[in-house]
């Protein structure tokens, strides 16, 4: 990655987001393919701004709290959290598993928001603010389906196959095989991926749309252990998020979020 001082330092910021016990400085630069000199001096520039922090002991770089707050401001400027949490604590207090938003800008699908229904057990619980791969995801799926053969492939195209993410074995590894999701998300209303986004790990969609002229704007999906989401239990659990979706559709409406 050369790119500008701006492209560097956010990809900085994107690196640090990924764990939460922080990175080597020799890490950010090699994931940013620059020399460590100028991540060092961008990780600095961070700190001196209060977004990133060095652990004295083990001297990885950690992002502070900053970004976050400033993430939950924008969203309660937005009316997002008013309106849109307490459709998705319902959805995962009936379901018992993870419950995520995402909302779609331009070529992109992006995680914003979540409630947790897992008490005890496996929890399965990713973070938030990264980009859904479309290839793989059962609200990339949501999306793409909506679209006409020609849209979607253009979008996978751009994305590409790929994700840093690690896939499952069930992960769809060519074009005509996402398509067939696709063709089996329109038939069903819903889309439903196992061991795909991860090994173990079972994930159902639907998309969400604008209230007045019905574009999509984004899916709402719930993800669990295959364990617990087996197939009876995701055809249970299929018209209570087609219904929460079309809530959230309309709740939409009252959110800034999504105009």
């Amino acid at each position: 990655m050369a790119g500008s001082l701006i492209e560097r330092t956010l990809g900085v910021l994107e690196i640090l987001s990924e764990d939460a016990e922080g990175m080597p400085l020799l890490v950010i630069a090699d994931r940013l393919r620059i020399p460590k000199s100028a991540a060092h001096r961008i990780c600095n520039e961070l700190i001196r701004l209060g977004h990133v922090r060095q652990d004295p002991n083990t001297q990885r770089y950690r992002l502070t709290t900053r970004l976050m707050a400033m993430g939950l401001s924008y969203l309660a400027s937005t009316g997002a959290s008013d309106v849109i949490q307490p459709i998705l604590d319902r959805l995962a207090e009936e379901s018992g598993e993870l419950v995520r938003l995402s909302v779609i800008e331009g070529q992109h699908l992006t995680w914003i928001a979540k409630a947790q229904g897992a008490r005890t057990g496996l929890r399965y619980d990713p973070d938030m603010g990264r980009e859904a791969p479309l290839f793989c995801t059962a609200s990339g799926h949501a999306w793409l389906a909506d679209l006409s053969d020609e849209a979607a492939t253009a979008l996978i195209d751009a994305q590409g196959l790929e994700t840093d993410h690690p896939v499952g074995p069930g992960a769809p590894r060519t074009r005509e095989s996402v398509f067939e999701h696709l063709r089996q998300t329109r038939e069903r209303g819903y889309s439903w991926v196992s061991d795909s986004m991860g090994p173990g790990t079972t994930a159902m969609a639907a998309l969400v749309r604008h209230p007045l002229d019905g574009h999509p704007i984004g899916a709402l999906s719930i993800a669990g252990p295959s364990v617990r989401l087996d197939a009876e239990r995701v055809q249970a659990l299929g018209p209570r998020l087609m219904a929460a979706a079309a809530e959230l559709s309309q709740a939409s409406a009252s959110s800034r979020l999504f105009s």
